[in-house]
């Protein structure tokens, strides 16, 4: 396989760049303004009462504070709870997180529900609780605690501090149990690992993803956009309708790179040592080079 499992995969990218800090706060993604900031993590306001928590390591999480208490999208890892803690206490809703939305099943996107739950409700796609509850062999299964308690097949909607906040599952796509969200009224969205905003994105091939699932996935949530929104992605900095659209140009073309090798008979060694053009090279990182992106790019077209 070329791929790590994922539990074991996660916890390397956390080991890989937590020396360096956090892993959307590089030269593309320092956050410009911040409200709160606690051991690496900083919460930027965005509109409407909802903003982007970034940290060491993990997904960006979304948070959507007020009177009503605060709801999270994502929750990091279990060792990054307290500083999370930390910054929320002075987000509003007295810190109180009373909702847990996950965008799919990965740890660094699900680890720190069981202790940012407490007696919040902890929703997302039933695949994720599924994968969770049934992990890959010699990976423990996941304590109740840190389950996901109501799930959906297609979304829901929430009505949470003003905001009306729309849940869809769009897949396969990274996964085949993601779901983005929408801050209606602040025109924010939530898209979990669906975007990488500047890097080649992870698509787990080995659980429900598909390339061309997120190429799909992507392009209609772009056309369903206008200029005014503001994009929350799973990794990397706050993004907006034109971030998305160069990320998806960039998938469409080096989809088509590979996809015209492998129609002409090369094989996955030969698709890999022909490289990407240069202009790709930009969208290289530590987690994702341009050897592995390719490979993904050739498992998803049949290269052998």
């Amino acid at each position: 396989m070329l791929f790590m499992r994922i539990p074991l995969l996660m916890a390397a990218v956390a080991l890989l760049l937590g020396a360096s800090g956090v892993l959307s706060c590089d030269s593309r993604g320092v956050p410009e303004r911040g409200t709160s900031a606690q051991d690496g993590f900083t919460l930027t306001p965005i509109t409407g009462g909802v903003g982007m928590l970034v940290g060491p390591g993990g997904g960006n999480i979304g948070v959507l504070a007020g009177t009503d208490g605060i709801l999270l999208v994502d929750t990091q890892f279990q060792n990054t709870v307290a500083p999370i803690r930390k910054v929320l206490s002075g987000a509003g809703g007295g810190g109180e997180i009373r909702w847990i939305v996950n965008t799919h099943f990965h740890q660094d996107h699900t680890g720190g529900n069981a202790g940012l739950g407490g007696a919040a409700t902890r929703m997302a796609h039933a695949r994720v609780r599924d994968r969770l509850q049934h992990p890959d062999p010699n990976q423990p299964a996941t304590a109740a605690a840190a389950l996901p308690q109501v799930v959906w097949e297609d979304g829901v909607a929430l009505f949470v501090n003003g905001q009306r906040v729309e849940i869809r599952h769009v897949g396969p796509a990274h996964t085949d149990g993601d779901s983005i969200v929408r801050f209606l009224d602040a025109k924010v969205l939530h898209l979990g690992d669906l975007f990488f905003n500047g890097w080649f994105p992870f698509v787990d091939l080995d659980h429900g993803g598909t390339v061309r699932g997120l190429l799909a996935a992507i392009e209609e949530i772009h056309a369903g956009l206008d200029d005014s929104w503001k994009i929350i992605p799973g990794h990397g900095p706050l993004a907006d309708k034109a971030a998305l659209g160069r990320f998806i140009a960039m998938i469409r073309a080096t989809l088509g790179i590979v996809e015209e090798r492998v129609k002409s008979g090369m094989t996955l060694a030969q698709v890999l040592g022909a490289g990407l053009p240069a202009e790709y090279e930009s969208w290289s990182w530590q987690f994702i080079p341009t050897h592995r992106w390719l490979e993904t790019l050739a498992r998803e077209c049949g290269a052998k």
